[in-house]
């Protein structure tokens, strides 16, 4: 282990850790995660989705995932809060004539009663008396959620004492938030598996861009951690953690 070399690499996967949309293109081949969950999140919404429905994307990032839907331009709506993304979006999808707006997903949103024959979320926060306001009576909310106790071991292993930044979000909480609004519940199952970093490189990079699970991490400020966790690949072949995922498919009564 050449402590002084490993260090400038991670300085310097720390200075462009950053990201356009919500692309980890930087890391790919470098890490795994979420390709062993038991249920796939486009093909489910695929098989919901209808040519005739009203879409409505919630927190889109890029628009990467609703753009690979070619659903109907003039059908389909999306909000985003994150100003990079924002940006984005008003030069990419915005021009296609997507109904694209600026807000909080976990506020507010802006549209009118009963819009949306179906709403999707992946990864994104959410408003659950506004999603019962927004979609049409029958109407269908399809999300795959990051839970609370998402990567928690890479968490602790880098960083110390550090809360759960969204405690409220385990399976059985939020499925009884949904059926007290009056939702029907059609699927839900909640998961955790691995996640897997080839190259520590790739883990600093990584704690850089969630910055809401890894509060405070820099390489200087971790180093010593960063060296065990060095260690642990140079044993292994890999450092490990765990991902925390849930998927919910509720129909508005």
């Amino acid at each position: 282990m050449n402590k002084i070399l490993l260090k400038q690499q991670w300085l310097e996967e720390e200075k462009v850790a950053h990201i356009h949309g919500w692309d980890f293109s930087h890391i790919h081949g470098r890490y795994e995660e979420e390709n062993d969950l038991p249920w796939d999140y486009e093909k489910l919404v695929r098989e919901y989705l209808k040519p005739e429905h009203d879409l409505l994307d919630l927190d889109t990032g890029g628009g990467e995932f609703l753009l690979s839907l070619h659903h109907p331009f003039c059908k389909t709506s999306a909000t985003e809060a994150y100003p990079p993304n924002v940006l984005l979006c008003q030069e990419t999808i915005k021009p296609l004539g997507i109904a694209f707006r600026e807000a909080n997903a976990s506020g507010t949103l802006p549209f009118p009663t009963n819009s949306f024959d179906i709403v999707i979320n992946r990864h994104g926060d959410f408003n659950i008396a506004e999603l019962y306001r927004v979609l049409k009576p029958n109407g269908f909310f399809i999300t795959e959620q990051v839970g609370a106790e998402n990567d928690r071991e890479l968490v602790d292993l880098l960083l110390r004492n550090v809360d759960v930044p969204f405690p409220e979000l385990y399976l059985s909480k939020v499925l009884q938030k949904f059926t007290e609004m009056g939702f029907t519940i059609l699927q839900s199952q909640e998961a955790f598996r691995p996640i897997r970093f080839y190259d520590v490189g790739a883990l600093v990079w990584f704690a850089h861009i969630i910055e809401w699970e890894f509060p405070g991490f820099t390489v200087d400020k971790c180093l010593n951690e960063l060296y065990v966790a060095q260690d642990i690949l140079e044993k292994r072949g890999y450092v490990k953690g765990r991902i925390h995922r849930f998927l919910l498919i509720a129909k508005k009564k």
